[in-house]
């Protein structure tokens, strides 16, 4: 039995396929967008406006950049688009993923590689860079869970991990429009491009 195409038509008017995804489908304009409308936390944050996981993503290369000041721009880039499968396959609190299994694992790979490859990244990230952008990430959650997702400060250590204050230094959770979201996203995704 052959297996079932599963495609999605982007606002770009790309048909990405999400079992076999291919670089000349990926578009920034179509992951920004995604991205600023994908809620991080199932949504159960405090304000007005929901903590976008393009939000995230920049905050995670914002830290990253902090962490590794001398990492090459592509690295920065990487950190930027760690999360870019979620622009179809949604976010999903770490216990969910668990739970569905290796699939999502799978599926998500391969965006990843489709991803990188289109913005001139190797398809699997040396796996230094890759624990260095998860740490980033760590820092970054934690932030959140304590900022606007309700935790305590107990609570969010116990969960994610105490982090070096002068690393968060200046760094506050803002929330704002999807759209801004959307277009600072796509900014600092060209900004970073050009440097490489």
């Amino acid at each position: 039995m052959s297996q079932k195409r599963a495609w999605q038509r982007m606002l770009s008017g790309r048909r990405l396929d999400l079992l076999d995804p291919t670089p000349v489908d990926i578009e920034v304009e179509d992951i920004a967008h995604g991205l600023a409308f994908v809620a991080r936390w199932n949504g159960q944050t405090k304000g007005d406006f929901a903590y976008s996981v393009a939000e995230h993503s920049l905050l995670v290369e914002t830290l990253f950049t902090r962490m590794q000041p001398k990492a090459p721009v592509k690295w920065r880039l990487a950190a930027l688009l760690h999360d870019a499968p979620e622009y179809v396959i949604g976010d999903m609190i770490s216990p969910v993923k668990a739970a569905v299994g290796p699939s999502y694992g799978t599926l998500d790979e391969r965006l990843t590689a489709a991803i990188h490859i289109r913005f001139g990244l190797p398809a699997a990230l040396p796996v230094t860079i890759k624990k260095q952008i998860k740490r980033a990430d760590m820092v970054s959650a934690r932030l959140e869970a304590e900022q606007i997702a309700g935790f305590s400060q107990i609570e969010a250590d116990q969960l994610f991990g105490k982090h070096d204050p002068e690393l968060c230094e200046g760094l506050s959770i803002v929330l704002r429009p999807s759209l801004e979201a959307r277009n600072e996203f796509t900014m600092r995704h060209t900004a970073l491009l050009e440097q490489m």
